[in-house]
């Protein structure tokens, strides 16, 4: 058990003893069909796909990053969408990081919508045993935006964002995506993600720049 753990935790990038211990805390629970599921790519594997670029319609999800953890996601289309390892089906599973925008600009006087860094969770929820895929990013506001620590557990609230266009791209692999044993173990572990994706975006290198200026154009390319 320990070896698996220590696999994992190098896969996190998790560097201080405090964050270890905040993980193996978790209490995490695995059936043989969502492990199946979340290591059904390595990590090389999951690198090589990397970047992912996504630009699709924003639509209606199960509502449970509002409702009952409130960390509110833009869930994307399965069939209004574009992505650039092929199709909704083959984007890997996971916990990312990277950076979106929601819109475009309304005229050429106006500034384009702001790009933000967003952790990205793609999967199935095994916490929740989902049938479907999904892709929700979780858009983080500045620290100093009045958005950033609206939500009930102190996240970004954005607003709704229903059939809007996000372009996003899924830049570094952060976990597996896994079972936890209640909602605040779930919480708890997605708030980790956040301020990891936070840190990372905060000090991009010059891949993730180049990204970054991708997400920042307008229009429904992927070059």
């Amino acid at each position: 058990l320990s070896m698996r753990w220590f696999t994992i935790l190098d896969f996190l990038g998790i560097e201080t003893q405090a964050q270890t211990r905040s993980l193996l805390n978790l209490e995490m629970t695995t059936s043989d069909s969502t492990s199946d599921q979340a290591s059904s790519l390595s990590s090389r594997d999951v690198a090589r796909h990397l970047p992912i670029r996504c630009v699709s319609k924003v639509v209606r999800g199960y509502g449970r990053g509002s409702s009952d953890l409130g960390i509110p996601t833009a869930n994307l289309s399965r069939e209004d969408g574009l992505f650039s390892v092929g199709s909704f089906d083959d984007l890997p599973t996971g916990i990312y990081w990277g950076f979106a925008k929601v819109g475009e600009k309304k005229s050429e006087d106006e500034k384009s919508s702001t790009v933000l860094t967003a952790a990205i969770s793609i999967g199935y929820n095994p916490t929740y045993g989902n049938k479907e895929k999904t892709v929700e990013p979780h858009l983080i506001a500045g620290k100093d935006d009045k958005r950033r620590h609206a939500s009930s557990c102190g996240e970004t609230v954005l607003g709704d964002c229903y059939d809007e266009t996000l372009k996003m791209s899924i830049i570094g692999y952060l976990r597996p995506e896994l079972p936890f044993e209640g909602i605040e173990k779930l919480v708890e572990a997605i708030k980790v993600d956040i301020s990891k994706s936070e840190e990372l975006g905060s000090n991009p290198d010059a891949a993730a720049l180049k990204e970054r200026a991708w997400v920042e154009t307008d229009g429904t390319s992927l070059i």
